[in-house]
């Protein structure tokens, strides 16, 4: 009896080792996720500062600014879309600060709007520093003619509207923005589903434990048969 119930119990208690260790991992994978969240949401949530003089997507991003200046001819339109609101496009435009141009997400424009005229004259604005991630290998090209792109890629976006590769998502500003909606930095595009792993992996250690079970008993109950 016990020679055969060796294999199942090893069997077993392997495998809820394993899943309880994979859950345990993700529990401090979410810990830290949640911490790296926290960190950023009070990055972006700090007082601004002025615009640093060489911005670096590793050191810099996230950092609240102000800046003045006026906003250039030049701009593009990235394709997109919001819960409850619909498909529409952020705006990009080109702005003058001092003797620098730079990259400015006015936010978001929904299809059925008319995007307004640019405000005259000096205008001041808050938000973020921003390098988003958004592009892969599914990614269209943009078509830099027409002014459509299908991610924020700074980089690329500074070359096309000849700015530096540095982007503020405006948060707030001086003008009325109309039928454009500033669109702040937030957590909420970081994914953090390590407690829905944790979930997956635990609820998989109880059913292996529920099967192990239940094989041992089944192992009993067949000997049982065969002595009587």
């Amino acid at each position: 009896m016990l020679r055969k119930l060796i294999g199942p119990l090893v069997f077993g208690i392997g495998g809820v080792a394993i899943l309880l260790a994979l859950g345990s991992w993700q529990l401090r994978r979410l810990e830290w996720k949640e911490s790296y969240l926290a960190a950023i949401e009070a990055r972006i949530g700090e007082s601004p500062e002025a615009l640093p003089v060489v911005p670096y997507a590793q050191t810099d991003q996230y950092l609240p600014v102000a800046l003045t200046g006026r906003f250039g001819e030049t701009g593009l339109r990235v394709l997109g879309s919001r819960k409850q609101i619909g498909p529409g496009h952020r705006l990009i435009q080109r702005f003058e600060t001092g003797d620098r141009s730079v990259l400015v997400d006015r936010g978001f424009l929904r299809d059925r709007d008319t995007a307004p005229d640019l405000p005259a004259g000096e205008v001041s604005i808050r938000g973020n520093l921003l390098w988003p991630d958004e592009s892969d290998s599914f990614t269209p090209a943009p078509d830099i003619t027409g002014g459509l792109w299908f991610a924020r890629d700074v980089a690329a976006m500074a070359a096309a509207l000849g700015t530096e590769p540095v982007l503020i998502v405006a948060s707030e500003v001086s003008y009325d923005p109309g039928a454009v909606t500033p669109v702040p930095v937030t957590t909420e595009g970081i994914p953090n589903d390590h407690r829905n792993y944790a979930i997956t992996w635990f609820s998989l250690a109880a059913i292996w434990l529920a099967m192990t079970a239940y094989l041992i008993y089944r192992t009993v109950s067949a000997k049982k048969g065969d002595v009587t």
